[in-house]
């Protein structure tokens, strides 16, 4: 197939595909999607800054060389019409932005001042938003017509009250930034679009969503906002992760910092805790599920655990409970770890189709079950698409 031919398809959807991109500290994932908000191709760029970069789109993967996040979106790009898509006839960009801070709570169109106001945010998370910029300053250099749209992990949670979000600290300490934001908004505002399609039923009104993976939290959703998540000021609160401590209490952090130093500190409790710290090595539900070890069964123990004792917490903040959702990779995949955290949930009413988990079923929950109980598939990517779409003919 000539490269005339292979473009084709890109040139009769002009004005139609949306590029997404979700920057992080080594790797950038992407998606393209059509006018139907459909993917059509995904990928990832991985490894960047070391020998090991690779490139991945759809089922091909290959070592290909860059240095850094721009060099990394320009390989991307520069591969996109071998797979029927033309750069330079993409309708937008969107972006997963981890942070928006107080200002940013909705979905927008990047404009130098939208810019400016995700650069003032980078304090409040410096390993997630700089890499956003990059890819967004790349973006604006190579197709400066192009539209670029963001959207905030941490803007679904900008419902919760007051109460839910403040810190007991003195309000000029308060001022400064710090609060609780909560993060993984994208991934429950999408479990919000498309719980009801699963179900075919209309969004319960007391929701307790579980996003579990390498990251994870919980929120509570009432009438389809979040009042209260278990992330606060940063990723690093609430439960047991992969490679975070989750909840610590903050003399052990200062006790840390003693002994340890500030950066040497920030690495443990970000990069060598959670499962990895408790297992002595694995940070992988799945490697850890393999595991015949005593440590490796604690470590799931561990992670199960906090995720119910959050789960009270946030029940709690509803007044009560109508439905469970699952979301993440390990809260799609991990049967194990659903099946233990629903006994835990017993208490509230929650009676789990064992079948129905074990044939990893969307719909969880026994005919005697109080509360439903569903499996929703993480569209993060979809979401931030359809964010983008919707902006797009707006002024």
């Amino acid at each position: 197939m000539t490269q005339n031919e292979t473009k084709a398809p890109a040139q009769a959807k002009k004005s139609q595909e949306i590029l997404i991109l979700n920057s992080g500290s080594s790797s950038i994932k992407f998606a393209v999607f059509d006018g139907q908000i459909e993917e059509r191709i995904a990928g990832m760029a991985e490894g960047i800054g070391t020998p090991q970069s690779r490139l991945t789109i759809g089922a091909d993967s290959k070592d290909s060389k860059f240095a850094t996040h721009a060099g990394a979106l320009a390989a991307i790009l520069a591969a996109l019409p071998d797979y029927g898509i033309d750069p330079d006839t993409l309708a937008a960009a969107g972006h997963r932005v981890v942070h928006g801070g107080r200002r940013l709570t909705a979905p927008v169109r990047i404009s130098p001042e939208i810019r400016a106001a995700i650069a003032d945010c980078t304090p409040l998370a410096p390993l997630h938003n700089p890499h956003s910029l990059a890819a967004i300053d790349t973006l604006a250099s190579l197709n400066p017509k192009l539209p670029q749209f963001a959207s905030f992990d941490t803007s679904f949670h900008a419902s919760n009250p007051d109460v839910a979000t403040r810190y007991a600290i003195p309000r000029v300490e308060e001022t400064k930034g710090i609060r609780r934001y909560g993060f993984h908004g994208l991934s429950y505002a999408s479990m919000v679009r498309c719980l009801p399609e699963v179900s075919d039923a209309p969004l319960p009104s007391r929701l307790l969503a579980f996003h579990l993976g390498n990251g994870a939290s919980l929120c509570a959703i009432h009438n389809g906002r979040s009042i209260a998540t278990t992330m606060g000021y940063s990723p690093l609160d609430g439960l047991t992760m992969g490679t975070r401590s989750g909840g610590i209490d903050a003399n052990a952090v200062l006790r840390l910092v003693e002994d340890n130093g500030l950066e040497r500190t920030k690495a443990i409790l970000n990069n060598e805790s959670g499962l990895l710290g408790l297992s002595g090595g694995k940070s992988d539900m799945r490697n850890l599920m393999l595991d015949p070890s005593a440590d490796s069964a604690f470590a799931i123990e561990h992670f199960c655990y906090w995720s119910l004792r959050h789960a009270g917490s946030l029940i709690a903040a509803m007044e009560g409970l109508d439905a469970i959702a699952f979301t993440g990779g390990i809260g799609e995949n991990a049967v194990a770890v659903r099946a233990r955290i629903l006994r835990g949930l017993e208490w509230i009413g929650a009676r789990m189709d064992i079948d129905a988990n074990h044939a990893r079923k969307t719909r969880l929950h026994a005919a005697t079950s109080k509360v439903s109980i569903w499996v929703v598939k993480a569209e993060e990517e979809r979401q931030i698409a359809m964010d983008a779409r919707s902006l797009l003919g707006a002024p």
